[in-house]
Formats: C-alpha cells, sequence, structure tokens
C-alpha cells in the first residue's frame, strides 16, 4: 500500500480549516470503503488506457491493459458500463493533449506522477493523475469517480496542491505561467476547470497554506468544525463538532422567526441532521463492540417475515389451484441505472434515446452559491 502524506492534498481542506484534526487523525486506524476501493480501480482502468494511449498502441501496453481487466472483471466491484464511465475522463485526456499538440509539438503529458510540494508544506506529497503542459501552460486533470457529492475545481485546495507539486517540478522547465485545474467527475457527468496564474498560485501557498500547513504538522491550532469533516476519522466523537450543534439556537422572536432567522436554521439544518444520524451510527457501532452507553441499552428490532424457498412455495400453491398470475408480481423493467450497467451507457442512449424523458425536478431549496439557475416561480413551473 502506497504511503501517504500526514497533509495529504486530498485532506487539504480539513487540516487547512480545523488544523489540530491532521494529528487527531494520524492516531487512528485506516478504514477503507467500497467506495474508495472503486475509485482506485477506476484510477487503474484509466492509466492503463492512457499508457496505450501515450505509448503509441504499444503491444505490451495492451497486454498489460487486458490482463489488468480479467482481474477488474473478477471483482465484486466491476460493472457492465464502468469501462464506459472511466473512457469518459480517458477521453478528455485524448482530447486536451491533442489540442496541446496542435499548439506545440513538444506538448509533454505526465500519468500519475508523484508530485512534492514540501517547500510550503512539511513532508507534502501526493499523485497527479494526468498533467499536460504546452506553450507555457500546464493543465492539471483528477478523476473522480463518486457519485455523493459534485466537485468543483474553483478554490479547490486539493488541485491547488497538486498545481503547487506540479510547477515546483515543471514550472522552470517549460516556464509555466498559467494553470488550469480539471475535475472529471465523470459519474455525474461533471468535466469542469478553474484557471489561475502561476503567480496567484503561489501567493495562494504563502498566505494561506504555509500558516496553516505549520500549525497542522505540530498539532496546534483551534478545533474548527465545517463542511470538511465529512471524512474525518474523529467527526462522531470530536467535542467541538458536538458543541457546535448541541449549543446551537436560532435568534428567538417573541412570537415566530421572520425570514432571516429561518434562513440562519436552514443554513446547519442539513449538517445537523448528518450529525444525527452519524452519532446514531458510531454508537451503535461502539454498543456491538460491547461498550456500554449509559442510559441506552441494545435490543432486537423490528424484522419481517421471509420467504426461504420461492420456487418450492410457488409450486406448492401452484398444486393448490393457485394460478402464476395470482402469486407472481407482474414483469417490470429495470430502472435506467440497471439498465445502462446491462446494455453499456453508450449504447443504451443509442437504442432507447426517444423512449427516456427527464422531466422538470421538483422545486429544492438551496444556497445561493448553488450553480443551477434560480427559479422565477415555482408556482408558474409547476402548478
Amino acid at each position: 500500500m502506497a504511503a501517504h502524506a500526514l497533509l495529504s492534498a486530498s485532506s487539504s481542506e480539513r487540516w487547512m480549516n480545523c488544523t489540530p484534526s491532521a494529528r487527531l487523525n494520524e492516531k487512528q486506524k485506516d478504514v477503507t470503503s467500497v467506495y474508495a476501493e472503486l475509485g482506485t480501480m477506476a484510477h487503474e482502468m484509466g492509466e492503463l488506457l492512457l499508457r496505450i494511449f501515450v505509448g503509441g498502441h504499444d503491444m505490451a501496453d495492451i497486454a498489460t491493459f487486458e490482463d489488468a481487466m480479467q482481474v477488474f472483471q473478477k471483482s465484486e466491484l466491476y460493472y457492465e458500463g464502468m469501462i464506459e464511465d472511466v473512457e469518459a475522463y480517458v477521453d478528455y485526456v485524448k482530447e486536451q493533449y491533442n489540442e496541446a499538440l496542435e499548439k506545440t509539438k513538444d506538448a509533454k503529458i505526465f500519468l500519475e506522477e508523484r508530485l512534492d510540494y514540501s517547500s510550503y508544506v512539511p513532508e507534502g506529497f501526493g499523485t497527479g493523475d494526468c498533467i499536460i503542459i504546452a506553450d507555457g501552460e500546464m493543465e492539471i486533470i483528477d478523476l473522480k469517480f463518486g457519485t455523493e457529492v459534485e466537485v468543483s475545481p474553483v478554490d479547490n485546495p486539493q488541485l491547488k496542491l497538486y498545481a503547487l507539486g506540479a510547477y515546483e517540478k515543471y514550472g522552470f522547465i517549460y516556464g509555466i505561467e498559467k494553470i488550469t485545474m480539471t475535475i472529471a467527475q465523470v459519474r455525474l457527468n461533471n468535466i469542469s476547470s478553474s484557471s489561475i496564474t502561476a503567480d496567484m498560485l503561489t501567493e495562494w501557498a504563502e498566505k494561506e497554506v504555509i500558516p496553516a500547513a505549520e500549525k497542522a504538522y505540530k498539532g496546534k491550532g483551534d478545533l474548527r468544525p465545517g463542511p470538511w469533516c465529512g471524512f474525518c476519522k474523529v467527526r462522531n466523537t470530536c467535542k467541538a463538532r458536538t458543541n457546535m450543534y448541541k449549543g446551537f439556537h436560532p435568534p428567538k422572536d417573541p412570537n415566530v422567526m421572520n425570514n432571516e432567522e429561518l434562513a440562519e436554521v436552514l443554513a446547519i439544518v442539513d449538517d445537523l441532521a448528518k450529525w444525527a444520524k452519524e452519532i446514531k451510527e458510531y454508537s451503535l457501532e461502539i454498543a456491538l463492540k460491547g461498550e456500554k452507553i449509559p442510559g441506552f441499552k441494545l435490543v432486537e428490532g423490528r424484522s419481517n417475515r421471509q420467504i426461504t424457498d420461492s420456487d418450492a412455495l410457488a409450486s406448492l400453491l401452484m398444486e393448490n389451484g393457485y394460478s402464476e398470475d395470482k402469486i407472481y408480481k407482474p414483469k417490470t423493467l429495470e430502472g435506467i441505472t440497471n439498465l445502462e450497467k446491462v446494455v453499456g451507457k453508450k449504447n443504451f442512449t443509442k437504442l432507447a434515446g426517444e423512449f427516456i424523458t427527464k422531466p422538470p425536478g421538483k422545486p429544492t431549496l438551496t444556497t445561493e452559491d448553488d450553480k443551477r439557475p434560480a427559479m422565477d416561480s415555482a408556482e408558474d413551473d409547476f402548478f
């Protein structure tokens, strides 16, 4: 297993905002997930496909990819349309590199490069999925395989640290002046970019990264809960996070809340609900390990009856005079996501496009920084 930096780029949003969290997380065991394992597989697949492209379709690269695919396809994580999802990232990289070659025949592409940004962050390093350099410009492309939250490249500290490492490595050699950072979140059809100058990047590093990194490396500073708590290993036992939610009280009007007071509640309600759910799950987990939680106990929850042998029961019922249409559910077509996995996303779109529609979504209240356009009138659009 590859080593991970204490102040990694992937956790930078957390340790830059909550500096003591790095050392607190260091003391906890690493826990993987199926989502992380799926992401690792997707990255390996993407790299192998790009090696074939960069290597001019060398037979050895092709053989390596084919051998790896046999292993991937045996994994429980692999699904039918996975290769097409990864190819969306690969196709984007190919397009960008070909455009770079049009600018200059000396364009460069680097895959899975170790990037050292320790000039700004103690022992800081990471791995860049893809780097393309041409004519004084550099693009950092980061493959994301998650589907829970759409990731933006704008002011993204992880991508900025990768960019710092790449600039340290290649900036002087190739005279880099402009840096583009791209998120390729292919399963959400989110391929988006943000650009800054090299001077802006290094200024950010000097003013924001260095001070935060010095505190984080020493375990200093104040615990500061926020949106970055999501993957923190101590989020369920963090007193600062608990105190934030326990101590939250919106301003009190004598009778009812006005819209400004309502806004304060809305700003925290999703995080509050998520925190409450995580606390319940964590408490159950430690209780199952035998730890006592004062005032609570483990009990057997409700359960539903189950059929142990569907075919045998169906045969018995039909022998006793009950017809198939009475004991079986009607045949139902699989949902779009499952059909895409069976048919393949590209082929499904080609075959089934005329049968698929996407009606307007239900009105949803969200924060003003959401990228979706505001609705003029929900009543006019939906009623």
